[in-house]
C-alpha cells in the first residue's frame, strides 16, 4: 500500500508538494484553484517528499531513502516567496528535514548506508528554523499563524505581520522541533521561542477550569474562542506538553499537562465521549459534535498510563469508523455524520498502534486489519489514495495529504510488525504529531538559556497526586476479559450488533414486542419500567456531568420498525414539553443570609423553579435539612421542617415531588442542593427547576436551586451556628433591614414578608449580569448520606424558641471571636469567588 502511494507520488506528482490520486498529477499552489486556508501548507518545497523521509527507513526502504535525500538535497528550495503556514510547515517540513537527519545519521553510524552524509538535512532544518523565526517577533512570544519563507512576516502580501489570532496548537506545537534543532546546532534561540511561547500559554489558561480556549489573540493574550476541548484547535499543545516532557525531561511540562489532564477528566471527557465545553463555565458544553481530530487522545492517554478511558473512548471511535467506513470529519453526540468529509486522517490509527503496544490484546490487530481493508475497498484509486468526500457516498476528493505517508502508514507497519521487521528500536525516540522520529538521545544534549522561563510556583503546581512513572496494564487489568466489558456496553451505544444486510432489516433481527406507549410528560428518569420501555424505543439515556440528562435515539436499536416510531413520537413529544418549559425564562433568585453574624453580607445566587410561590415577596424563615434529605419520600421529621426552610439534596426523583413532600411536612419553602461535588454558579449555567408535566398548581411554597459550592456555604454555617436564617427573594435586601433589626422567633415563622421595596438595592453588580436561566429535570443519581442534624435539633420546639430569643438580645460578637474568624475566611472565599465570577462575566461580555 506504501509502494503505490508513494511512487504514484514520485511518478506523477514530484516535486510537486502533493499527489492528486484522481487526475494524476501533482498540486501546485497557484495552479490549482485554491482551497483557502488548506493551501498555507504547500509551500512549492516538495511537502510530501520531505514529509516522507522517515517513514521509507522505517519500512525498511534504505536505498530509496538514500535517493530521496539527494533528490532534497538538489532540487528543493526553501527561499521561495510564498506565504506559508507556520505550524504546518513546522510539523510536516522542519519536522521531516529533523526526522531524515535523525535516520540518516543512525544508518551511517551503522556504517552500511548514508556514509557521505554530512548533516545536510540539519543545514536546511536550521535555515527553514531562521525563515519561521520572523513570525515570533511579537510583543507575547505567540507566532503569527503565517510566514513569508522570502520575506518574513511584513512581505508584500499583506496576510503576514498583520493578523491577529492564532490556534492554540498553532502556537503550541513548536517545543518538539525547536528544542530539537537547538540541541542538534547547538544554537539555543529556537528552543527559547518555542518555551517562551508555551509559557505565555499557560499563563493566560483560565485559572478556574485550568483549561485553554481554541483560539487566542497573539498580542492581548486574550481568547478569541472560548471553546475548549482535545479536538481541533487544540489537540497538539496538549501533546506536546507531554512529549516535551518525555523528549526533554523537564518535570515542568510534565506538572503542566497533568494540570490540563485533570481537568480534562473532569469537564470534557464523559466516557466514551469528548465533549468541547466553555473555559469560564466547564459545566456548560459547547457543541453536540465530535471532530475526528479527537482520535489521538487514546493514544495520548495511553502514554500518560491512564488506559481505562482510552480504551472506552477508542472502542466509540471503532465502531464509529465500522458504521461509516472511516471517521467522519465530524460526527455527533448520537454517532451520525455531521462533516462527511474524510481526508485519510491517520490519529485512529494512531491510538490502536498504542493501545496494542500497551495491552498486547489482538483485538486492536482487528482494528488495524479494519482500517486496511477500508482504504483498500474505498480509497485506493489507480493513481494512490483518494481523500473521502463523503463517508455516506464513497464519493472521493482529488486529494492525497502528505501525513498519509508521514504517519498513516508508520503506525500500521507498527502496528503490525515484529521486532525482526524493524530496522531500529523505535522505543529510542519519541513521534512528533506527525509522527516523525526524533532521538530521546536530544535530552541529554547542553542547554542553557538566558531568557528566564515564567516558572510557576510550587504552591500552584503540587505534584503530590500526580504519578510519575505509567502503571503496568497487567496490573490494572489481571483479568483478560476486562477491557471486553469495558467495549461491549459502547458497542451497543454506537450501533446494535445485529446485522444489517439492508436498510431497516433489522425488523427480523429479534422477536415482536408489543408497545406501551409512554407519553413525555410522564417520563420519570428513576423509573426502571420506563427506562425499559426507553430501551425497547432504541432511546439511550446520557447522564451529563452537570446532572442533566441527555436523550438520544438510534432507530436501528428498536427491537422493531414500530417500536422505533414510538419512539421518534416519544422524542418529538419530549422536545415539545422541553421547548414549552423554556419559553418563560425566569431570572436567577436570591438565598440571603441574613441572621448573626452575616447580616445579609452573604447573597447566594439561586436558581428559580417553574411553579410554587413567586418571590416578588419574600419569604424568611430559619433553616433545617429535612429526613430523607432526597426529599423523595415522606419527611420524617416534620415536627422540625414545619415552619422552616427545607434543605434537600438533589436526585433521584423530580423537583416537584421533592416540593410537594416538605409542602405537606409544613415547611415554608425549600432550597434543593446540588450533589454533583465541585459544582458552582461561576462555572456552570445556571437553570431552572422544571415541572414533572402535571399540574404543580398544588405547590404553593418557593423552591429555589443551589449549586453545591453555594450550597456548602450554607450548610457549613448551618454546622457552626445552629440556627441559620435566610431570606428567599427576586434580589437582594439592604444589609441595613438585618443588622437594625432581628426578627422574633415568632416574626421568623410567617411564611411570607413584605419588605420595604424603597429600601432594596443589589448586592453587587453581578446579580444583574447573570446568564439566562435554562431548564433542566432532575436525573436519578447515586445516594448520597443526609447530612447529620444539628445537636439542637432534637430539642422540643419551645425550648428552641426560648433559646433563639435569648440569643438575639446579645450583642454582635466581636471580630476576633474565635467562631467570627471561620465566618469571616469563608466570607473572604466567597468575595474572591465573586469577584472571579465578575471577571468572567466582563470577559465574555
Amino acid at each position: 500500500m506504501f509502494d503505490h502511494a508513494y511512487q504514484n507520488y514520485m511518478d506523477h506528482a514530484y516535486p510537486a508538494d502533493e499527489l492528486m490520486p484522481l487526475t494524476c498529477r501533482g498540486r501546485v499552489r497557484g495552479l490549482e484553484p485554491s482551497r483557502g486556508d488548506v493551501d498555507d501548507a504547500l509551500g512549492k518545497f516538495s511537502l510530501t517528499l520531505i514529509d516522507t523521509l522517515d517513514t521509507l527507513v522505517l519500512l525498511n526502504k534504505t536505498t530509496e531513502f538514500e535517493a530521496a535525500v539527494r533528490r532534497v538535497l538538489s532540487d528543493v528550495r526553501l527561499d521561495n516567496d510564498i506565504v506559508v503556514s507556520v505550524f504546518e510547515t513546522n510539523i510536516r517540513v522542519l519536522g521531516g528535514l529533523l526526522g531524515g537527519h535523525s535516520m540518516a545519521v543512525m544508518l551511517k553510524e551503522g556504517r552500511q548506508h548514508m556514509q557521505w552524509y554530512q548533516d545536510e538535512l540539519l543545514n536546511m532544518a536550521k535555515d527553514l528554523g531562521l525563515r519561521l523565526l520572523p513570525a515570533f517577533n511579537t510583543s507575547s512570544g505567540l507566532p503569527y499563524p503565517r510566514v513569508n519563507l522570502k520575506h518574513g512576516v511584513r512581505g508584500p502580501e499583506t496576510r503576514t505581520g498583520t493578523e491577529t489570532d492564532t490556534c492554540t496548537a498553532c502556537a503550541g506545537t513548536m517545543i518538539l522541533e525547536f528544542a530539537a534543532l537547538s540541541r542538534f546546532t547547538g544554537d539555543p534561540v529556537f528552543e527559547e521561542h518555542a518555551r517562551r511561547a508555551l509559557d505565555f500559554l499557560w499563563e493566560k489558561r483560565q485559572r478556574n477550569s485550568n483549561l485553554v480556549g481554541t483560539t487566542i489573540n497573539i498580542h492581548s493574550g486574550e481568547w478569541v474562542r472560548r471553546d475548549s476541548g482535545v479536538g481541533a484547535g487544540i489537540d497538539s499543545y496538549y501533546e506536546y506538553l507531554l512529549k516535551a516532557y518525555v523528549l526533554l525531561g523537564d518535570d515542568e511540562f510534565l506538572q503542566r499537562f497533568n494540570t490540563h489532564y485533570a481537568s480534562i477528566m473532569k469537564y470534557i471527557s464523559q466516557p466514551p465521549l469528548l465533549l468541547d465545553v466553555h473555559i469560564h463555565k466547564p459545566l456548560l458544553p459547547a457543541r453536540t459534535w465530535m471532530d475526528s481530530l479527537l482520535a489521538f487522545f487514546p493514544g495520548l492517554q495511553v502514554l500518560k498510563g491512564d488506559i481505562r478511558p482510552a480504551i472506552e473512548t477508542h472502542e466509540m471511535l471503532y465502531q464509529v469508523t465500522k458504521k461509516h467506513n472511516f471517521l467522519p470529519e465530524a460526527f455527533t453526540t448520537d454517532f451520525r455524520v455531521h462533516w462527511a468529509q474524510h481526508p485519510l486522517r491517520p490519529e485512529f490509527a494512531e491510538s490502536t498502534y498504542f493501545l496494542y503496544k500497551a495491552t498486547g490484546d489482538p483485538y486492536y490487530l482487528e482494528a488495524g486489519r479494519t482500517i486496511l481493508d477500508n482504504l483498500n475497498r474505498f480509497a485506493r484509486v489507480p493513481c494512490g489514495f483518494a481523500a473521502m468526500k463523503d463517508v455516506r457516498t464513497g464519493s472521493h476528493e482529488d486529494r492525497m495529504d502528505s501525513f498519509f505517508l508521514a504517519e498513516m502508514f508508520k503506525y500500521l507497519f507498527l502496528l503490525f510488525a515484529e521486532t525482526d521487521d524493524l530496522p531500529f528500536d523505535v522505543e529510542d525516540y519519541v513521534f512528533t504529531t506527525e509522527a516523525h522520529l526524533l532521538p530521546l538521545s536530544l535530552s541529554t544534549s547542553p542547554y542553557s538559556s538566558p531568557i528566564a522561563s515564567n516558572r510557576t510556583t510550587d504552591e500552584e503546581l503540587d505534584d503530590s497526586n500526580f504519578d510519575w512513572t505509567c502503571p503496568n496494564t497487567r496490573l490494572l487489568f489481571p483479568d483478560p476479559a476486562f477491557p471486553r466489558n469495558l467495549r461491549e456496553p459502547i458497542r451497543g451505544v454506537v450501533d446494535k450488533s445485529c446485522p444489517r444486510p439492508a436498510p431497516y432489516r433489522y425488523v427480523f433481527c429479534v422477536k415482536p414486542f408489543k408497545m406501551t406507549i409512554l407519553p413525555a410528560q410522564d417520563f420519570m428518569a428513576n423509573n426502571p419500567e420506563h427506562l425499559e420501555l426507553l430501551r425497547r424505543m432504541g432511546v439511550s439515556l446520557i447522564h451529563l456531568k452537570d446532572g442533566r440528562v441527555q436523550l438520544v435515539q438510534h432507530a436501528t436499536q428498536a427491537v422493531s420498525a414500530v417500536a422505533a416510531e414510538d419512539g421518534v413520537r416519544f422524542m418529538q413529544e419530549m422536545m415539545e414539553l422541553s421547548s414549552q418549559q423554556q419559553k418563560e425564562q425566569l431570572p436567577p433568585r436570591a438565598i440571603q443570609i441574613v441572621s448573626h453574624p452575616f447580616f445579609g453580607r452573604v447573597v447566594l445566587t439561586a436558581g428559580p423553579a417553574q411553579f410554587g410561590t413567586d418571590l416578588s415577596k419574600s419569604v424568611r424563615g430559619f433553616v433545617t435539612v429535612a429526613e430523607p434529605y432526597r426529599g423523595c419520600s415522606e419527611i420524617t421529621n416534620a415536627e422540625y421542617v414545619q415552619g422552616h426552610i427545607a434543605l434537600l439534596q438533589r436526585g433521584q426523583c423530580m423537583f416537584a415531588e421533592k416540593a410537594r413532600h416538605i409542602q405537606k411536612a409544613g415547611a415554608i419553602g425549600g432550597i434543593v442542593i446540588d450533589d454533583n461535588e465541585g459544582s458552582s454558579s461561576d462555572t456552570a449555567p445556571l437553570f431552572q427547576m422544571a415541572g414533572d408535566g402535571r399540574s404543580t398548581d398544588d405547590i404553593t411554597l418557593p423552591l429555589l436551586f443551589l449549586f453545591h459550592k453555594e450550597g456548602n456555604i450554607l450548610l457549613e454555617a448551618l454546622k457552626e451556628y445552629r440556627e441559620v436564617e435566610v431570606l428567599l427573594s427576586d434580589k437582594a435586601r439592604d444589609r441595613g433591614d438585618f443588622c437594625n433589626h432581628k426578627p422574633s422567633a415568632h416574626q421568623s415563622q410567617i411564611s411570607t414578608v413584605e419588605l420595604d421595596e424603597s429600601a432594596a438595592e443589589e448586592v453587587s453588580p453581578a446579580q444583574e449580569e447573570i446568564s439566562p436561566a435554562t431548564t433542566a429535570e432532575e436525573a436519578p443519581q447515586e445516594e448520597v448520606s443526609p447530612v447529620e442534624q444539628q445537636a439542637d435539633s432534637a430539642q422540643p420546639k419551645e425550648e428552641r424558641d426560648e433559646k433563639r430569643d435569648s440569643e438575639e438580645t446579645k450583642e454582635p460578637r466581636d471580630d476576633t471571636d474565635s467562631n467570627s474568624q471561620s465566618v469571616d475566611e469563608m466570607l473572604a472565599d466567597w468575595r474572591e469567588d465573586l469577584e472571579a465570577f465578575r471577571q468572567m462575566e466582563k470577559d465574555e461580555l
